[in-house]
């Protein structure tokens, strides 16, 4: 049979999508046809949108249409607290928890030798220039609680080792409702030194 080749761009187009595989891209795409030209349109101004509007607030990396992010306009935060996290998402996590009042740094990663990600492809030297520049006494290193998450935690602990400012890391352990025989050796270990006194 022959092959549609505008629909083969479109699905091959989708795959790029994560978590989009050709099936899914396929079905997408078959779904597409089905729309009206006014739809089709309405998507296409909205991914155009997207792109045009929507920035990296140039002070903590976070996603905004305005010229800083709601966090960093605020002035109801607390300045001093800066939480640095690999992506968007994990701060987002922490505001809907409604536990965090303080400011954001996103690095857009972890270090990883294996997938190419160094220094120079994260947001490290702009924190160590807020760290430097801003009035903050204490970094929250909340980096994914992985073997490239933890190296970038303490990558990042020496570096900010020469500033005036409170370290601290995120306690990582044991989930509620776990059990400890299906924990693995380094959230065993990361639970035992976030234990906290009783007594």
């Amino acid at each position: 049979m022959e092959k549609l080749k505008s629909l083969e761009n479109l699905t091959n187009e989708l795959k790029k999508l994560p978590s989009v595989g050709t099936k899914s891209a396929e079905r997408m795409a078959y779904s597409l046809l089905d729309w009206d030209a006014e739809e089709i349109k309405n998507l296409c101004d909205a991914l155009t949108q997207v792109k045009k509007k929507i920035h990296k607030c140039p002070k903590c990396g976070m996603l905004t249409e305005t010229e800083l992010c709601e966090v960093c306009a605020s002035p109801n935060r607390d300045t001093t607290k800066l939480m640095v996290v690999c992506y968007q998402k994990d701060a987002i996590a922490f505001e809907n928890s409604d536990s965090f009042n303080g400011l954001y740094h996103v690095l857009g990663g972890v270090l990883s030798i294996q997938n190419g990600v160094s220094y120079e492809d994260l947001g490290i030297d702009s924190l160590l220039h807020r760290v430097q520049n801003e009035d903050i006494k204490e970094v929250i290193l909340a980096t994914e609680p992985t073997l490239d998450g933890e190296t970038t935690a303490q990558f990042i602990a020496r570096l900010l080792e020469k500033y005036d400012v409170s370290i601290s890391r995120l306690g990582y352990g044991l989930p509620m409702g776990g059990h400890l025989d299906y924990a693995d050796s380094l959230t065993l270990s990361k639970s035992f030194e976030g234990r906290t006194k009783i007594k």
